[in-house]
């Protein structure tokens, strides 16, 4: 059984260590000791009782958290649930790669959804024992007024990170937010709050209730929030595009996309237009639209983790790009090349281009994903590695979120911000107004075009109720048929499959009695 986990081992797609059992209360803080310096490498372990001694202290340890936000939202975090949807086809020769998502095997032994899993309680582990810290530290009156403000922010991020990985999980491993099953036992998240490693079994614990798991992840935004807010009073430098550290922006983005996934389209439609209207962040401009995918520049990233060539996070990009130019494992099926419907569309050319793919001995032109093509000034080497640092939350997702939260009670709002964004993605563009279903479909194809490849599109679906089924074809060029996995071809999904929520991992079932009957279902 593996206590720790680290963060840093590189791998084509994710870089994550195997895990053969997960014990939730033995996962351990110390892949994410860091030094103070966000571009420094991390180092050392955890001692429970002298490793947080002082701000310095406090420091490392906050820069570990945010080590591991570059790592949850890259590689796997963002690949898997893409390529298990309607949007890429798995080619012959991939080795399998992403295979049990592509062609719709996932169970509960799945290795990758136990490994991130588990990843995801130890990063809340790590998130734990600086929460716990902080309040120590803070209820002891030696510390000044600024210092009191700098451990605030500290805590304030720690929360922060916590609600990120219950929202990841809930996300993810949960069914879909509703009234009535909101307090019933076992369709929540086990809740640690508490660094207490042990390997008494019993003291481990089951699943909560939906709203219990909102609730914990809502309190800690509430508190992140009230810490960034105060700080930034005295110091407001990372209220900006592109933050390495979070900003009380951040935190409204969050608790706008977690208000989305819950139906609750007042908070979602309140908070997005709070980030929209502080002109803060802003659209991106047609004409520097894709380098904001190759350079990571521009205005609409609302938080972007560090990344330097000492300090990477994984390949997001690797998941479709061959190194040699000559390959992908997966590629845009044809229905999702057919949404970019308008000739003007920037984002056709910014995450589309044809390659001569070689496989099985021949040569085939086939449309290949480029929208994480890798940063130059990241590159470690000549051969490609296909890492872009992430734009966690940016301004495409806000105006998307505010004009799905109002469509169905203000429609004049929702075309508007609709129109708006249209308006800086296609060249020439003349606004359109809908209304009803057609006005909620033409958002959610937006939705599409906009975030494909950034992690959406299974939770997306599974809260709109609806399923899918990948058209096999590709008149863009016949000769893509024969090198396509087949298992995968034309997968589809039924309106409420199960696989839209992931399962349990069974190494976790067998090792917590308190989970018993709590699998989900149609595992």
């Amino acid at each position: 059984m593996i206590g720790s986990f680290c963060f840093y081992i590189s791998n084509k797609h994710f870089n994550l260590t195997i895990m053969k059992k997960i014990f939730l209360a033995l996962l351990m803080v110390g892949a994410l000791v860091t030094s103070c310096d966000m571009d420094k490498k991390p180092y050392g372990s955890l001692d429970n009782d002298t490793a947080i001694q002082n701000l310095n202290d406090c420091r490392r340890f906050r820069n570990g958290l945010y080590s591991s936000m570059r790592s949850l939202t890259t590689g796997g975090y963002v690949n898997y649930p893409e390529i298990q949807m309607d949007m890429f086809h798995g080619v012959s020769n991939n080795g399998n790669r992403i295979g049990e998502f592509s062609n719709g095997n996932i169970n509960s032994a799945t290795r990758d959804i136990a490994t991130i899993w588990g990843n995801l309680y130890s990063i809340i582990n790590s998130a734990n024992f600086i929460i716990n810290k902080m309040d120590e530290m803070l209820a002891n009156n030696e510390y000044t007024a600024e210092e009191r403000t700098e451990l605030t922010r500290y805590d304030g991020e720690a929360k922060f990170v916590r609600a990120y990985c219950y929202y990841w999980l809930i996300d993810h491993y949960c069914e879909t937010y509703s009234a009535s099953i909101a307090q019933t036992i076992g369709k929540g998240l086990p809740l640690v709050t508490v660094y207490n490693p042990t390997g008494d079994s019993s003291k481990y614990p089951g699943r909560s209730t939906q709203d219990e798991t909102y609730k914990l992840i809502n309190d800690d935004l509430t508190d992140a929030y009230n810490a960034l807010l105060e700080y930034e009073k005295t110091d407001n430098e990372f209220i900006a595009p592109n933050a390495a550290y979070f900003s009380s922006y951040a935190v409204l983005a969050l608790q706008a996309r977690i208000a989305l996934l819950k139906g609750d389209n007042t908070t979602a439609l309140s908070k997005a237009e709070t980030i929209i209207k502080s002109q803060i962040y802003k659209l991106a401009e047609i004409k520097a639209y894709e380098a904001m995918w190759t350079k990571d520049e521009g205005a609409e990233a609302i938080f972007r983790p560090f990344m330097s060539t000492t300090e990477l996070g994984s390949s997001t990009g690797g998941a479709y790009l061959s190194t040699k130019l000559d390959g992908a494992d997966y590629i845009p099926t044809f229905d999702m090349l057919s949404m970019y419907e308008d000739e003007g569309d920037v984002r056709f050319d910014a995450f589309f281009t044809v390659w001569k793919l070689a496989v099985d001995g021949n040569n085939v032109q086939a449309y290949v994903f480029k929208k994480f093509p890798g940063n130059e000034s990241l590159k470690t080497s000549a051969t490609p590695n296909y890492i872009n640092m992430p734009k966690v939350f940016r301004m495409g997702e806000m105006y998307l979120i505010a004009a799905e939260a109002a469509a169905t009670t203000n429609p004049t709002l929702a075309n508007k911000y609709l129109n708006e964004l249209r308006s800086k993605r296609i060249t020439g563009y003349e606004e359109i107004n809908y209304s009803g279903q057609a006005l909620i479909q033409e958002i959610r194809n937006e939705r599409l075009k906009e975030l494909i490849g950034e992690g959406f599109r299974m939770s997306d679906l599974r809260r709109w109720g609806i399923g899918f089924q990948r058209n096999p074809d590709h008149p863009e060029n016949p000769a893509i048929n024969n090198i396509i996995v087949p298992n995968g071809r034309n997968l589809s999904y039924p309106a409420g499959d199960y696989r839209l929520v992931w399962p349990i991992p069974s190494a976790e079932m067998e090792t917590n009695p308190q989970l018993a009957g709590q699998q989900n279902p149609g595992y």
